[in-house]
């Protein structure tokens, strides 16, 4: 199969190895970066271009699109879409997966559990937004951000009014999050590849830090998930349309709560971590899944 990764960074660890894995099963990889290609769109023949040369008879997509180029990696996607091109993570996907809002509302009309929530762009009473979550402390969280960032942990409900004040001098528009105490600073990333887990990590937060994630410092192992966890996280992936995604999701009294779903989740943390070929997985699910396009037939000459 003619395989195209959509990277920024053919140097990444999780493109590199979404590369060698798909070398090694035989089929011809390239990496594009993304914001170098460019689209011909009209309605017979819709096309993409790449460094001058017109881009033709791949067989699949596998778009590993960065948060702050959501909005072109995704009319990217469409291009490909529109030609005829498998993408392992489709457009309207990756849109859910990125709009942090949509994707709860998607969540919770499947009735997934996930930590009480509110949304606000400007509020009156900050103190009836702060009872509707089941009070302090609380988790306010800018409604785009990545990584960790924009997140912050109110231990207080006076703490609290001043973070949401303070967005709302912003005219941000934010959430506000329930704090699952029985959690103590661990989640579960949870690497989901069509209708099965195929690797999970535990990740625990560094001391004075509330914020799992590894680049933060956190640390991760190996862990095992109950078959409730194991079916709510297939069920949240499957809820924002994503064929791959890594599911994060606490450990809670009241069962497996979802707290995001990443739609290009970084494959070092838990390839370390389960010591799991998760890349290889992933090419084996576009080889069944992708229909390689039949050879162009030459006119002969005479």
């Amino acid at each position: 199969m003619k395989i195209v990764i959509l990277s920024r960074n053919k140097k990444l660890y999780s493109t590199r190895r979404l590369l060698e894995a798909g070398i090694e099963r035989g089929h011809d990889v390239v990496v594009l970066d993304t914001l170098k290609c460019y689209m011909d769109i009209t309605s017979t023949n819709p096309a993409i271009w790449y460094k001058g040369k017109k881009i033709e008879d791949f067989d699949a997509v596998i778009p590993r699109i960065g948060a702050s180029i959501t909005n072109y990696g995704a009319a990217l996607i469409r291009q490909f879409e529109m030609m005829g091109v498998y993408c392992l993570t489709e457009s309207i996907a990756l849109g859910r997966s990125r709009d942090k809002l949509r994707a709860l509302q998607l969540l919770s009309r499947k009735d997934i559990g996930m930590p009480a929530t509110g949304f606000a762009h400007h509020v009156q009473n900050p103190k009836e937004l702060i009872k509707m979550v089941g009070g302090a402390p609380l988790v306010v969280k800018l409604l785009r951000g990545t990584q960790g960032r924009g997140v912050v942990l109110a231990e207080t409900a006076k703490a609290a009014e001043s973070v949401i004040d303070a967005f709302r001098e912003l005219e941000a528009d934010f959430l506000v999050q329930e704090f699952i105490k029985e959690a103590g600073g661990t989640d579960i990333r949870a690497l989901v590849i069509g209708n099965k887990v195929v690797a999970a990590m535990e990740r625990t937060a560094q001391a004075g830090e509330f914020r799992s994630n590894l680049h933060r410092g956190g640390t991760a192992k190996l862990t095992k998930l109950t078959p409730r966890e194991r079916k709510t996280a297939v069920a949240a992936a499957n809820s924002l349309g994503l064929r791959v995604s890594g599911v994060d999701l606490l450990r809670s009294s009241r069962g497996p709560l979802i707290m995001e779903v990443n739609s290009s989740p970084g494959l070092e943390g838990i390839e370390a971590a389960t010591r799991k070929d998760v890349a290889s997985a992933i090419i084996q699910y576009v080889e069944q899944n992708a229909r390689p396009k039949p050879p162009r037939r030459t006119k002969s000459k005479g």
